[in-house]
């Protein structure tokens, strides 16, 4: 009413009024088109790419839903696998591009069933459990993309892992019907069970072109070095039964086999073992009155007496793992699993992840024509040597072994590293857990790797009170051209060192430390002022040594000595106040199993200083202990580490008739 007599107040209606049922069918349609017209504002300006629909997300993985694809009888097969393909040849790694997190990015095609022209499938199961877990991982990761045209690697959803489910040459046509297959160029299958009887073979039959292959049975024959991965056989036991972690050290037996079909020459073998060795091998089997299932699949007997798989494995220090049909076993994984170090019996079998993983420090390879050795071959393997593999054994299954997305991904970095070398990780990455446990000392791997914070070396000299004989051991060192700086441990409470007036001058930086306690061992303590990779012990009493004889070959491992030494080794020499060189010895021989090197002539010791009072090498009962803690070391460290050698390390034209300006270390073997 308000509307009719505005109008009519400034004289005839020019729009005639409308009905109320018109004027809401009116409104009702301009906000269609409105929200139509936003819409395609939204769609017009929305980052999105062509095939970007398509990607890979959680409402699009069920093989039901998936598109069917007819492939003709005609279509084209991918060639066979070009064993010659390196990265550098069949892989472009520009289409990886520069990107400031050094990271490849994957595509994963959408998933499609295929068939053939009767509707046959390629696959008896489809998409398994596993490739599904798998490809979820990859989507779910920082290396994937759901845009086609940022793609590095492409990985199909035709799932390959096992061929014994695959037709061969309808699996082949798939593969090259994907719309960027390019001759493989590019992408990347997963494989874990490979090959078909009666010969197995010991990679994926499919023909695949140049694609990579992330294999679980490849031998040196069929692996391409540097381009392949080889990839552990997943175990669903990982997923099934959860064993918790069990300390390193001895066990209930030394070997244990649960092995189910390994071939009877093999198995008359371990026979053979265990009648020599009795309770120290536990040879199992299927358990032949157990109904088969998933639960039998769990058990195994010896002579009647049933033991719960694969909890039984962590009852074994050593537990075997024998090639089948296949090189690659699953139980491998499960070995892992229980912190028992694997005895790997699989002549040319190329070890999961190998480019990147240490397995000598989790694994013991014997030949298999060894096999009938092996009891002794174990044996010969030091104790906390066996811990340390134990550990490691454990830490490797629970980084690269315990899932499909730990196999999935690692798979992913070793490519990434590739291509990204200079971002690639360290050894100590790849074989270091984030968190050592130091049990014992094996290695200096196992330190942090950092780099020195100065070139160099630091001389580190312990002394008492022989000032005379200090400062010549300090005059001559400074001569050397290597020399960061100097360090004297003054090792006397009673007597303060010199004034500052009274040292020699150097040129290097000259720090003295003072001790709360007179102890040997204060020599190898690392000491923050100590800022080189590489540092010389030396005493106060060696003045015959020159400076070309300590430029040429030096280096301690001051860390280890202090806070790693096995036992009571250095409470001994502090107590006993003698062996400390002996006990670093060990220490290094025992870490590298390496003699030491000579490096100059033989040398009569000099200390015009040196009386019977105040040297302690003068003292009669000296000698006696040193060879009472040559057997004591021996003895802490199960072994004896100490090597012979007849061997002399000089440098290039020592002792030829050249003038002595073009030689390098002209002052070595002077007295």
């Amino acid at each position: 009413m308000y509307a009719s007599g505005k109008y009519n107040s400034r004289g005839p209606a020019l729009i005639p009024r409308m009905k109320i049922k018109h004027r809401i069918y009116y409104i009702t349609l301009f906000s269609v088109v409105l929200l139509g017209l936003v819409a395609t504002g939204m769609f017009q300006f929305w980052p999105h790419s062509i095939e970007s629909t398509a990607d890979w997300t959680l409402d699009k993985r069920s093989i039901h839903d998936a598109p069917l694809i007819r492939l003709p009888v005609s279509s084209p097969i991918p060639e066979r696998g070009d064993l010659s393909c390196r990265m550098h040849t069949c892989f472009d790694v520009y289409r990886c591009g520069y990107n400031p997190k050094n990271r490849i990015k994957v595509y994963i095609y959408p998933l499609q069933r295929f068939a053939d022209e009767l509707g046959v499938p390629i696959s008896s199961t489809g998409l398994s459990r596993e490739y599904n877990d798998l490809l979820s991982a990859i989507s779910d990761s920082d290396f994937y993309t759901d845009d086609v045209t940022r793609a590095c690697l492409f990985i199909p959803s035709i799932d390959v892992l096992n061929q014994n489910s695959l037709r061969i040459r309808e699996t082949a046509q798939a593969l090259a019907m994907l719309p960027r297959w390019d001759k493989g160029m590019n992408h990347l299958l997963f494989n874990m069970l490979p090959g078909g009887p009666p010969d197995y073979n010991t990679a994926l039959d499919v023909p695949r072109d140049r694609a990579l292959l992330a294999g679980g049975g490849f031998s040196t024959w069929t692996y391409r070095q540097g381009y392949d991965i080889s990839i552990p056989v997943y175990s669903p036991l990982s997923a099934d039964v959860e064993l918790p972690e069990r300390q390193p050290g001895p066990r209930r037996y030394f070997i244990l086999s649960s092995q189910t079909a390994i071939h009877r020459e093999y198995r008359a073998e371990l026979e053979r073992l265990k009648e020599e060795n009795g309770e120290a091998l536990l040879l199992l089997d299927k358990c032949s009155n157990l109904s088969q299932g998933a639960a039998s699949a769990r058990k195994r007997c010896y002579k009647g007496q049933v033991y719960d798989y694969p909890q039984i494995l962590q009852e074994s220090s050593f537990c075997v793992v024998l090639r089948g049909a296949r090189l690659g076993q699953a139980t491998l994984s499960d070995v892992l699993q229980a912190g028992c170090v694997p005895v790997i019996l699989a002549d040319s079998y190329i070890l999961p992840f190998s480019e990147v993983l240490d397995w000598k420090r989790a694994s013991v390879v014997i030949p298999e024509e060894k096999l009938s050795e092996m009891y002794t071959i174990l044996k010969s393997i030091p104790h906390r040597q066996v811990e340390e593999m134990q550990r490691q054994a454990r830490w490797f299954w629970d980084a690269y072994f315990s899932s499909m997305k730990a196999v999935g991904l690692t798979t992913l970095q070793i490519i990434n590293d590739r291509i990204y070398p200079y971002a690639a990780r360290t050894y100590e990455q790849w074989n270091n857990p984030p968190v050592v446990k130091w049990s014992s000392v094996n290695s200096p791997l196992f330190l942090p790797l950092i780099p020195p914070r100065a070139p160099g070396f630091t001389a580190v000299v312990l002394t008492y009170d022989r000032v005379e004989s200090l400062f010549r051991v300090i005059t001559e060192i400074s001569k050397v051209p290597s020399l960061a700086k100097l360090l004297v441990v003054w090792n006397n409470q009673n007597k303060s060192p010199p004034e500052e007036s009274l040292w020699p001058k150097v040129s290097v930086p000259l720090k003295v430390v003072r001790t709360k306690e007179n102890k040997l061992s204060n020599r190898f303590f690392p000491y923050d002022e100590i800022e080189t990779e590489a540092v010389l012990a030396i005493d106060d009493d060696i003045i015959m040594l020159t400076s070309d004889e300590l430029q040429f070959g030096y280096e301690y491992f001051n860390y280890l000595y202090t806070y790693k030494m096995p036992g009571d080794i250095k409470n001994w020499v502090d107590t006993h106040m003698n062996c400390e060189d002996i006990a670093m010895n060990f220490l290094v021989a025992n870490i590298t199993g390496k003699a030491p090197i000579k490096v100059t002539p033989r040398k009569k010791f000099k200390c015009p200083e040196c009386t019977a009072i105040d040297g302690l090498s003068l003292d009669q009962t000296h000698m006696v202990e040193r060879s009472e803690c040559i057997n004591k070391f021996a003895s802490v460290f199960g072994t004896m580490p100490l090597k012979v050698v007849e061997h002399r390390a000089d440098p290039v034209l020592y002792k030829d008739d050249f003038p002595e300006k073009l030689k390098s270390f002209p002052n070595i073997g002077s007295l």
